[in-house]
């Protein structure tokens, strides 16, 4: 915004500027003091003048050119004049990393005369001391590209924990406007010493073993020279993560630092990226070419799987895409999990479970005002060794039908939570759908994954509100107000007719705790508005709202008190209460009321973890 006339600056205006040179940066505070002690200064005029050196001379100023605008996944900093790999970092980043790729040398010279010395060494020759010292300069310069990744202008600061964000919080080169310096010399945790103790963690857990074998190949080569085999993988994520161009951000350093010791390794200056099996458009003219890249490539790789394989143990293929896109008929697609599941079914594999692992942080940069993935997926595989069976549509339906409700069921018990439902749900799913050698539509057509994973979301869904059926009558109004109105006034007359068709009245709504009625409107309380010494051993109209709602606010204050909660509630009622967050918490998610989301979720995340307090011989007293 123009500090003069108020007038909005048009982005288009900051880039060109930008491109041309003159987007400078300013120093604007300093963070010290340990963990827990932070403090936080402005920068002062002395500071900031220390901060601004020049460079010349460096040779990462000549390492080369990001891929050109508009190409390469994720990486939309070309924009802003960001087209050489150099100008990601500031001069004085730029300067500290230099000086510790030049003293990388030094160590090695210094190495080798220590080596010379020692007369304990077993070293016979001068080509092994010679190696020797290779070794540990690798090691060392593995530390130097460790400490890269937190010293470049797209490193951000972490709030909750106070630190530097490395530059890849997420795995994309984007505009960061306020980024973090480190100094490598501190005690912040991604300080220069603390990458090297990392390096050392590795080489101590190494196991012992006098022979190795290193080998560099396509990883479905690599599979088909085995057979019977145990598989875990982790493939790429479709169109997801530009993994060989974003590689090349610590290739280029690796190739200052090791050229010279490893030529063979490093002939070339970037990574190679024509065969990487992601759907890159900027690589295969278009999105078409780049889908057709992606679901052949993807295709084969499972067929060899399926063969080297055991057939007694499954292949675990791990999974994390969550991209949603909407077709020109409405649909919510995930094109990345269809191609992927396709390729899956193709290759002649049967998905017998889904599980969701916890592998994400809190104050990710995704997660950060998004309900976001709370986990990878795991997903098995075996070959399939049924009977090859060609079913129907209503078929395929009448199975899921079958076997699905119980299999939701079993997933809400082992506390699932309610944003990872949808994906985990995948894995009964398509199960039954892969069971069969192929589903056919009405035309004669085969179901592609697409569709069934529409199908399988779509029961999925009657499945959720199914069981409101097991719910009081006051519950089931508040779900069908909530979903209409959240917590917000709505007409009593509105109100009225929910509360006839659910066989209740408002004002029975009203004397049961949920809601307030008056001046012809009427809405349900806010958490903040319940009594907090409510107890529902004393409430004579119980219901599965108010003691969902408790529970929320209640995990807020404490673990201990909603234990307690708990154990008064009984397992029954609890079930019950648990059955309600997930509807809660879908119906949040579709209305992209994020922090009522983000409640449902974390109290499922948590739920796993409370231990029900025993009651009391009063309280058993008025149970009996």
């Amino acid at each position: 915004m123009c500090i003069v006339t108020g007038a909005t600056i048009p982005v288009s205006y900051i880039r060109e500027e930008a491109c041309h040179g003159r987007m400078g940066r300013h120093l604007l505070a300093i963070v010290a003091g340990e963990k827990g002690n932070k403090k936080y200064y402005s920068a002062d005029r002395e500071i900031t003048k220390v901060a601004d050196i020049s460079i010349s001379d460096l040779k990462i100023l000549s390492a080369g050119k990001l891929p050109p605008k508009g190409m390469g996944l994720g990486f939309r900093v070309q924009a802003y004049g960001m087209d050489e790999w150099w100008k990601l970092f500031s001069n004085r980043q730029i300067y500290a990393l230099s000086t510790f790729s030049d003293l990388l040398k030094a160590a090695k010279i210094m190495i080798i005369k220590d080596a010379q010395k020692d007369s304990q060494t077993n070293y016979d020759d001068k080509r092994e001391i010679e190696e020797y010292a290779d070794a540990v300069v690798t090691y060392l310069a593995f530390a130097v590209d460790k400490l890269i990744s937190y010293m470049s202008t797209l490193c951000s600061w972490n709030k909750e924990s106070e630190a530097i964000r490395s530059t890849f919080g997420l795995q994309t080169m984007s505009m960061n406007w306020d980024y973090a310096e480190l100094n490598p010399f501190s005690k912040a945790s991604a300080n220069w010493s603390s990458q090297v103790a990392w390096i050392c963690k590795v080489l101590q857990n190494f196991p012992d073993s006098s022979v190795s074998e290193v080998m560099q190949m396509d990883a479905k080569k690599r599979t088909e020279l085995e057979s019977n085999v145990v598989i875990s993988t982790d493939p790429p994520y479709y169109d997801n993560i530009g993994y060989a161009n974003i590689s090349d951000f610590f290739y280029v350093w690796l190739r200052i630092n090791l050229k010279d010791i490893w030529p063979d390794l490093f002939s070339t200056l970037f990574t190679p990226k024509a065969e990487e099996l992601i759907a890159d458009p900027g690589r295969h003219g278009g999105m078409e070419g780049a889908r057709e890249h992606f679901e052949s490539g993807i295709t084969d790789f499972f067929k060899s799987l399926a063969k080297a394989q055991n057939p007694l143990i499954p292949a675990t293929i791990h999974y994390g895409y969550k991209a949603s896109e909407v077709t020109k008929e409405g649909k919510v697609i995930s094109t990345g999990w269809d191609t992927f599941l396709q390729g899956i079914v193709d290759a002649g594999l049967q998905v017998t479970a889904t599980w969701p692992l916890r592998t994400e942080r809190k104050g990710r940069l995704v997660s950060i005002g998004a309900n976001a993935l709370a986990s990878s997926v795991v997903l098995a595989c075996r070959p399939k060794f049924a009977k090859p069976v060609i079913a129907t549509r209503s078929e395929f339906l009448d199975a899921l039908w079958s076997e699905l409700p119980r299999d939701v069921k079993l997933l809400q018990q082992g506390n699932i939570a309610p944003v990872d439902l949808p994906q985990t749900t995948i894995g009964p799913g398509i199960r039954i759908f892969s069971n069969f050698e192929k589903v056919l539509e009405s035309d004669g057509t085969s179901m592609k994954v697409s569709e069934a994973l529409a199908i399988i979301n779509d029961v999925l869904d009657e499945i959720l509100h199914g069981e409101e059926s097991e719910f009081d009558a006051e519950t089931r109004f508040a779900l069908v107000w909530y979903e209409q109105h959240g917590f917000n006034e709505g007409a009593f007359g509105d109100a009225d007719s929910i509360a006839r068709a659910k066989n209740t009245a408002v004002q029975g709504v009203v004397e049961a705790g949920l809601g307030i009625s008056q001046a012809g409107k009427f809405r349900l309380k806010s958490r903040t508005e319940l009594d907090p010494k409510w107890d529902p051993l004393s409430d004579h109209r119980l219901t599965v709202w108010e003691a969902t709602q408790h529970m929320i606010a209640t995990i807020d204050q404490s673990e201990s008190e909603a234990e307690e909660l708990l154990g008064k509630l009984g397992q029954g009622y609890s079930d019950r209460v648990r059955q309600l967050v997930y509807l809660l918490y879908k119906i949040a998610n579709d209305n992209n009321w994020a922090d009522e989301a983000t409640a449902y979720n974390g109290l499922i995340q948590t739920w796993s973890s409370l231990r029900p307090a025993t009651p009391s011989t009063s309280t058993q007293q008025q149970l009996i």
